[in-house]
């Protein structure tokens, strides 16, 4: 039994508001987070709760791809097939024969000899590299690497070795040093809060110089960058054997839910056996599969859709840039708006949803401090017409930031 007289640690010691302002914001009318999308409208329009009609140009739709015919249709006949679930975790009661054919589509899409499908794009990432090296390796990652890419590096206990983004001399360095067990490289194909792309040709003939493997996160740039949305190898047009591993989402481009690793077969196998997040973890829905397999293959069968997604792209940088709206040097349908402060990224955005255009902000520790962004996205489907009161809504948004912030001095 507990001695209530002892002096036991509680929660009154906590300084909470330290590690997120929830309470202020919410006192401010700036809490936009969690808000609920009640309907999709269309590709580029929804319902919010609270706001009403607003044009999405915060999500990750990049192909416009979640009430296509054909991946309705396909998620329909599944469940008449297999229901809403599995029975179990992969490895025993719970793959079906779509969650094969999902990962023969992708080894193909992919040029690769197999693939291997997990719950999410994170647990792809945090579960592969964790299992595939350990205290004895070492991890040479990117600064600016994702979440899930650090998690995993921190959890494998590997040595971990981080280089200047995108610095391929220092990559070098990196692999010139005296480096413990086996050496894995990783970095983001597309950095999801600058939306540059990593340097691959130089990366990858580092890698195959000093004995590394190059593990590439592809989240943002399968269906994205590459003549047909084949993702980093197409956009530099160099062979599919340039990543060892490639890690994928399917709930970006692809409109559904998980992530993948596309390799050789016999990663693929270690893999199935000794990653946590496959072995433990229930099989992913036949309907997510569905959906996903249908998904590659309308990326295949409508190439105008990547095309159409970079003539947007190139349209919206254009004019934000006319328009001097800062951002962050980007090369991909991620196109950021450098706000600097958290508190007024939170109060550009609320001025962006008071107009009906969706969009968030994403503050510190997300990003450094002091480097708060809008964090816009552009999809095939956005119209010029949308696009260009998107810009007008910025604009009006920072002069009146701006003269307010004026007013206060």
């Amino acid at each position: 039994m507990i001695n209530k007289e002892e002096n036991y640690p509680n929660a009154d010691g906590w300084n909470l508001k330290q590690l997120w302002p929830t309470k202020k914001l919410k006192e401010e009318n700036l809490y936009l987070y969690n808000i609920a999308i009640n309907k999709y409208l269309s590709t580029t329009e929804v319902e919010v709760e609270d706001y009403g009609k607003m044009i999405l140009f915060g999500g990750y739709s990049y192909l416009s791809l979640g009430n296509h015919p054909k991946i309705l249709k396909s998620t329909n006949e599944c469940m008449k097939q297999y229901g809403t679930g599995t029975d179990g975790v992969r490895l025993l009661a719970g793959t079906t024969s779509i969650h094969k054919k999902l990962e023969k589509k992708i080894a193909s899409f992919k040029s690769t000899e197999s693939a291997i499908t997990y719950s999410s794009g994170y647990v792809a990432n945090f579960t592969t590299i964790s299992s595939l090296v350990g205290r004895h390796d070492t991890i040479i990652s990117d600064q600016l690497n994702h979440a899930s890419i650090n998690d995993g590096c921190v959890f494998s206990r590997a040595t971990i070795r981080r280089f200047r983004h995108n610095d391929m001399n220092h990559l070098e360095h990196r692999l010139k040093q005296n480096n413990k067990g086996n050496v894995l490289v990783i970095a983001d194909a597309v950095f999801s809060m600058e939306g540059d792309i990593f340097n691959l040709p130089v990366a990858s003939r580092l890698c195959k110089k000093y004995g590394a493997l190059l593990m590439i996160d592809e989240c943002h740039s399968t269906g994205v960058i590459g003549r047909t949305g084949k993702g980093i190898e197409e956009h530099f047009d160099l062979p599919s054997d340039s990543i060892d591993i490639k890690m994928g989402t399917l709930g970006k481009a692809i409109p559904s839910q998980g992530g993948y690793i596309a390799s050789s077969e016999e990663l693929c196998d270690i893999l199935r056996h000794r990653s946590g997040g496959f072995i433990y973890s229930g099989a992913n829905s036949p309907l997510n599969e569905a959906a996903s397999l249908a998904a590659f293959e309308v990326i295949e069968e409508e190439p105008w859709r990547v095309e159409k997604l970079h003539e947007n792209t190139t349209y919206a940088k254009n004019i934000l840039e006319m328009a001097n709206v800062p951002l962050v040097k980007s090369e991909t349908a991620i196109l950021p708006i450098l706000c600097g402060d958290d508190w007024y990224a939170w109060r550009l955005a609320k001025h962006c949803l008071d107009n009906g255009i969706f969009i968030l902000a994403v503050p510190y520790p997300v990003v450094p401090k002091g480097k708060a962004i809008l964090r816009l996205s552009i999809n095939t489907d956005h119209s010029k017409q949308q696009i260009d009161y998107l810009k007008d809504v910025i604009v009006d948004g920072m002069k009146k930031l701006n003269l307010r912030e004026k007013e206060n001095v």
